[in-house]
């Protein structure tokens, strides 16, 4: 019985946890705590779930696109007076990108994408992100809706490598998912984003007392030290449990 009462009141200690995703050259964690009370956490927050919500998408796209190294981004526009039905959009980004692939090899191959609401009225239009090259002509005639605007990745320091290029375009792309969560426009049960299916990145986690340590159990993992660390202590007024980000340059 002394035994169990010492096992529970380990299990309880505050510790670090660390979810490391090493293709994607980042990982984040938190301090983990004992589980308070169903009343300690008081009412429900809707606009903080929905920031939280937003940020966990970005996340996850974010990872996505620097795992499976999506350095190019482009935009679908449709012509005449626009397309304002979301899920006429997704039905016809689906079906451009299973039409893509035959001009291709024939593979699946990965990809990402988001929609938004035009500013200048024209209703939606898409943006996404690959990994290697299709040609411009293949694009348009595969869409064949509207216009196609591919954008080169610049203003990257000199001997910048894929993995910089490709977090330039998830941040391109999170702009967009973050959008999609503050619109209204949105129909209830549509994603925000799609990503091509079995090329999800794969976690490792860690475990410590500090977040120095996980840090550190990540670092052997990587092969060296993270190039940028960013810990919630930093951030004035932060809510929720203390946290920490890290991320490789390559």
């Amino acid at each position: 019985m002394g035994l169990e009462r010492s096992a529970g009141r380990r299990s309880q200690r505050p510790f670090w946890t660390l979810s490391l995703y090493p293709d994607a050259g980042e990982g984040g964690g938190c301090l983990r705590v004992a589980p308070r009370s169903r009343d300690g956490y008081g009412e429900p927050d809707p606009d903080r779930a929905r920031a939280e919500a937003g940020r966990r998408a970005r996340a996850k796209v974010r990872r996505y696109v620097v795992a499976n190294r999506l350095n190019r981004f482009v935009t679908l526009t449709y012509g005449g007076d626009g397309c304002f039905d979301p899920k006429v959009v997704r039905a016809d980004v689906g079906s451009f990108f299973k039409a893509l692939r035959p001009g291709l090899g024939g593979e699946a191959f990965p990809y990402a994408w988001s929609p938004e609401w035009h500013p200048g009225g024209h209703g939606l239009h898409v943006h996404f992100a690959v990994g290697r090259f299709v040609p411009q002509r293949l694009i348009r005639d595969t869409w064949a809706r509207g216009i196609v605007h591919i954008k080169l990745i610049g203003d990257l320091p000199v001997g910048s490598g894929i993995v910089a290029e490709a977090r330039r375009v998830a941040g391109y792309l999170c702009k967009y998912v973050g959008k999609e969560f503050d619109d209204e426009r949105r129909p209830s049960g549509l994603h925000r984003y799609e990503v091509a299916q079995g090329f999800q990145p794969q976690s490792v986690t860690y475990t410590g007392r500090t977040d120095d340590e996980v840090v550190e159990q990540a670092s052997e993992q990587m092969g060296s030290a993270p190039g940028t660390v960013w810990r919630s202590s930093t951030v004035e007024g932060w809510h929720g449990p203390p946290a920490i980000w890290v991320a490789w340059d390559g």
